[in-house]
């Protein structure tokens, strides 16, 4: 009897250990890449804790950030390179020259076959970089410049700011590049002329593409079944970076010149609150269960941490000098080299669960 009582306690707790060994797997909290100009690097985040856990260095004039979709990448532009970051060890695995000095956004398609890179000024083309070699297969010509850009959610287009000029006539548009061709299929005309379009996102289904319009002080909606704009959204002064819930019930823009975030209901295109922020915000990320809301206030040198059920802000956080993050700075899951592999901790837990098992049945013979 007195066996009887030891047996279920001993395993009940070996397997309690291993369940919480497991769960520290899948409750382990993303990264933000938060991508600093003045300071060349980029500050890593942990947003479990909203503590910088390391500053990447070298990184010269850190812009635009992308995580691809399995957390393994982050892509940094700055300086008219792409800077590749492996995230197991936080290092620069690989700088790839892009299409003139001033590459901005960028973004990684969903299976992170390819990597888009805008390039700004006289370059005006998009850098198409395949991830496997490193190393650029396609360069994409697009109106005057390029600033943002966003990629469909099933890869097979790539929504890019950008401006034109036609005959004395200049304006602002969106370029729609079809992904298999890396060829620009269609433009569509947006904001006011010389709008300065720059962030760009798509919706979680792909209907829709939402894109800030900097000297317009507004908000296009796209739909991208007929790419036509269907509603023009009033935002805070010099909108710049946009992002948009994993719901796709929200979308988040950050005003320069107003340092606020703007949130518009996806429902009904209409602004539902704006939240006040650190001085000329610029990028802006939602983590993947969609709470926690992430901007980079430039002049600050810190990041504003938000709770997106109440729109405030609950938390500052110091990083390098001038963040500037223009894109989805958040990594979906968390660096290896500070968070073991699932695959580690649940055999820890197994090893534990045996373990245990074992020496019961030693003591049984024993007794």
């Amino acid at each position: 009897m007195r066996l009887s009582r030891k047996i279920p306690i001993q395993f009940s707790n070996c397997l309690f250990v291993a369940m919480l060994v497991s769960a520290a797997a899948v409750q382990a909290a993303p990264f933000a890449y938060i991508a600093n100009e003045q300071g060349n690097s980029v500050s890593v985040i942990d947003t479990a804790s909203n503590k910088v856990v390391t500053t990447i260095a070298g990184i010269s004039g850190a812009l635009g950030v992308a995580a691809n979709s399995s957390g393994t990448r982050v892509y940094v532009t700055g300086s008219g390179q792409l800077y590749v970051i492996d995230t197991s060890s936080n290092s620069v695995v690989a700088t790839i020259p892009v299409g003139g000095p001033l590459a901005d956004g960028v973004a990684v398609n969903p299976s992170g076959s390819r990597v888009y890179v805008a390039n700004g000024g006289s370059a005006a083309s998009v850098s198409v970089i395949d991830t496997s070699s490193n190393s650029v297969v396609a360069t994409v010509s697009v109106g005057l410049g390029a600033y943002g850009l966003a990629v469909s959610p099933d890869g097979t287009h790539v929504y890019v700011t950008t401006s034109f000029s036609r005959g004395g006539n200049e304006g602002s548009m969106v370029a729609v590049i079809d992904a298999a061709s890396n060829s620009v299929i269609t433009t569509i005309s947006v904001g006011p002329p010389l709008g300065n379009p720059f962030g760009v996102v798509v919706s979680p289904t792909g209907t829709r593409a939402y894109l800030a319009n900097g000297a317009g002080h507004s908000i296009s909606v796209i739909d991208t079944s007929s790419n036509t704009v269907v509603a023009t959204v009033p935002s805070g002064n010099s909108p710049f970076g946009i992002a948009i819930n994993p719901a796709g019930t929200r979308v988040y823009v950050t005003n320069q010149d107003s340092s606020t975030v703007s949130v518009i209901d996806t429902s009904s295109n209409v602004v539902a609150a704006v939240i006040s922020v650190g001085s000329n915000p610029i990028g802006v990320s939602v983590t993947p269960d969609g709470t926690r809301l992430y901007v980079a206030n430039n002049v600050l040198n810190a990041v504003s941490v938000i709770d997106t059920s109440s729109n405030t802000v609950i938390g500052t956080i110091n990083v390098g000098s001038g963040p500037y993050a223009f894109g989805q700075f958040i990594s979906p899951g968390p660096p290896p080299a500070l968070m073991p592999a699932p695959s580690s901790l649940l055999l820890a837990g197994t090893g534990m669960v045996l373990l245990g098992l074992y020496r019961m049945r030693f003591r049984r013979r024993a007794a």
